[in-house]
């Protein structure tokens, strides 16, 4: 298995990369990250060997630098790469524009004139747009797209993209839908790591409006795992949404990283609501557990110790990026244009 993937610095590419290397002893992969503020090199720069992985600076919106680099030849490509926090989205949304869109076609217009067999497009359940609390449904892989957000808008036009592609190119494309992913190598200004950090500080956790916002949880492990089996099992020209069963409002996630770190309820802070929040967010997962035979391991009571308990642990690592450290060194990345 010899995989292109984008975005492999961040938070979901990293595991994926992590996941790759360890289940596919024969497996190679190259990976571009254009280093913005949540990309960070050291997630995977134990893994780096110029073999098995390597990492080159790239951006993959710049389709020469990307054919050059697909001209190598290649199974699949696997784009994680996307700007996706909602706050920064609602500031400006160009950065979302420019990655998740334009990065997007150009990937695909490349993937074609150099006929990679599969392109897998990692996109999210924010696309469907929000249910109702009293709603008992999920959202399914027909489910109209209503994105809320600038940052849901630039991934349902990526899918859109994609999926065109495969009708009117037979480019074979594969979409995946997840629910929100929690585990090690998370940005801290996500809602999960932010709220453990905080409470390791013994600082507030800040709680948007009543804190009734539901999202289904689910270990980034877990999405790794299903991710393999759709690069071997998905059938192009299909979306499969892939979730963790594990509904929660985030007051109650608080809560339990407060349990988990002996810290008082006290440290729970209401602040502003931020504008469109999306109330609830639920996939059904029957597919890929029908059709590929993948279920979630990893039961969230369980998975949050342990990425509570990786955070303890690796406190090097997430004070480098709140003090912004990770952002002076980043000579390990190779520039793509140097290295390609």
């Amino acid at each position: 298995m010899k995989l292109f993937v984008t975005g492999g610095c961040g938070f979901i590419g990293s595991n994926f990369i992590r996941h790759i290397l360890a289940a596919e002893p024969g497996a190679t992969i190259c990976n571009v990250d254009l280093l913005t503020y949540a990309g960070n090199m050291e997630n995977v720069s134990d893994l780096e060997d110029g073999r098995r992985l390597r990492t080159l600076r790239a951006n993959v919106a710049d389709e020469p630098l990307m054919m050059d680099l697909l001209s190598e030849g290649f199974d699949a490509i696997v784009n994680f790469a996307a700007e996706s926090h909602v706050d920064r989205s609602i500031e400006s949304a160009q950065d979302f524009i420019r990655t998740n869109v334009v990065g997007t076609q150009t990937l695909l217009e490349t993937a074609r004139r150099c006929h990679v067999p599969l392109f897998l497009q990692i996109s999210t359940d924010e696309v469907y747009g929000a249910l109702a609390l009293d709603d008992p449904s999920r959202f399914t892989e027909s489910s109209a797209l209503a994105p809320t957000s600038p940052y849901a808008a630039s991934k349902a036009s990526a899918d859109l993209l994609a999926l065109a592609a495969f009708r009117t190119h037979r480019l074979p494309v594969v979409v995946t839908r997840c629910s929100n992913n929690y585990g090690p190598f998370q940005f801290p200004e996500k809602f999960l790591p932010q709220m453990i950090l905080n409470a390791l500080e013994g600082k507030t956790l800040p709680i948007y409006g009543d804190g009734l916002y539901v999202r289904d949880w689910i270990h980034v492990e877990d999405h790794c795992r299903a991710l393999e089996l759709v690069l071997r099992k998905g059938k192009p020209g299909e979306i499969y949404n892939v979730g963790g069963d594990s509904e929660r409002p985030n007051i109650d996630v608080a809560r339990d990283v407060l349990r988990l770190t002996g810290r008082s309820h006290a440290l729970l802070q209401r602040v502003t609501d931020r504008p469109g929040h999306d109330r609830r967010y639920a996939v059904d997962a029957s597919k890929m557990k029908a059709e590929l035979g993948w279920e979630p391991r990893l039961r969230f009571q369980e998975g949050l110790a342990s990425t509570v308990e990786w955070y303890r642990r690796n406190e090097g690592w997430w004070k480098r990026i709140v003090s912004g450290d990770y952002l002076v060194d980043r000579r390990a990345a190779r520039s793509a244009e140097g290295a390609s």
